[in-house]
């Protein structure tokens, strides 16, 4: 019976991290859409860089997580397989186990770039660009037409004679 309870004590652990994982996953994403430069949610810039720097490590957390998770499952698994003495019904690794390292190492991966992104953007000042206006209303195309005298419409339209 102890024995029971030992076996099911990993897979309880196994599942708690999965289930950690996949709420600061979550958490990690709406901190991220809130700290994208191109939402007017936030604040100023030098806030919203902290709010995803926050997601990025949210995201690293999470990846942690998952693959921690998925180590405990593979390492329980594998001892058992190699194990002479265990007599019951013995399992591989499985396609599941591997999708979840690699999950786990996007977003690690995904976390570390959303990071040094907002590293690399708050040390560079922001550069605005004036608008000068339009230069010309009308296309080289209609100037020639326009200097020559005939004021026959012409006949043939293609896209240039839009624009």
């Amino acid at each position: 019976l102890p024995l029971l309870f030992l076996t099911a004590g990993y897979i309880q652990a196994c599942r708690g991290l999965m289930i950690s994982a996949v709420c600061l996953g979550f958490f990690g994403a709406i901190f991220g859409l809130v700290g994208m430069k191109c939402t007017k949610v936030g604040g100023s810039d030098q806030t919203k860089a902290k709010i995803a720097c926050l997601a990025g490590l949210i995201f690293i957390l999470s990846g942690l997580c998952s693959m921690t998770s998925c180590s405990l499952y593979a390492n329980r698994i594998t001892s058992e397989f190699f194990d002479p003495s265990f007599v019951a019904q013995k399992y591989e690794l499985g396609a599941a186990l591997f999708i979840g390292w690699a999950g786990a190492s996007l977003c690690i991966i995904g976390g570390s770039i959303f990071c040094f992104s907002i590293a690399e953007n708050s040390n560079s000042p922001r550069r605005g660009y004036a608008y000068n206006g339009a230069t010309s209303v009308m296309s080289s195309r209609t100037k020639v037409h326009n200097s020559v005298p005939d004021k026959t419409p012409p006949k043939h339209f293609d896209k240039n004679a839009y624009v």
